[in-house]
């Protein structure tokens, strides 16, 4: 399975972007797909995680509210809508896919492949 992440860049505080990550070689109907981001300096944090039938979300408190992950099955990709973006939400982004179960979804080292991340800078 390859994941493709893309669709970051330099947004001003307030503004949205959103994030897609592409799947090729498997459904993600077959996983759980995570976001999760790195800021300079820091560990890489979870975001949130959509089931694998697309019904459950969980998000990080930190953007709960702000953020939405939506799937389309057709083109086999997952998004990440940012919105009221904040300074401290720039990081490197990066979507995952594994099989956790709902009260693991923010572990990282459950989550088996990965995309090569986007960067998301939110100016002040």
């Amino acid at each position: 399975v390859q994941l493709q992440a893309f669709g970051g860049g330099l947004v001003q505080a307030g503004g949205s972007l959103r994030l897609s990550c592409a799947a090729s070689g498997r459904s993600f109907r077959e996983y759980v797909v995570a976001w999760f981001r790195q800021a300079p300096g820091k560990e890489r944090a979870f975001v949130g995680a959509m089931s694998r039938n697309g019904g459950t979300t969980s998000y990080a408190d930190s953007v709960k509210g702000r953020f939405t992950i939506s799937r389309d099955s057709a083109k086999n990709t997952v998004y990440l809508r940012m919105n009221s973006l904040k300074p401290e939400d720039t990081a490197v982004y990066y979507c995952a896919i594994g099989r956790p179960v709902y009260s693991a979804y923010d572990q990282a080292g459950l989550y088996y492949h990965w995309g090569q991340g986007t960067l998301v800078t939110v100016s002040s």
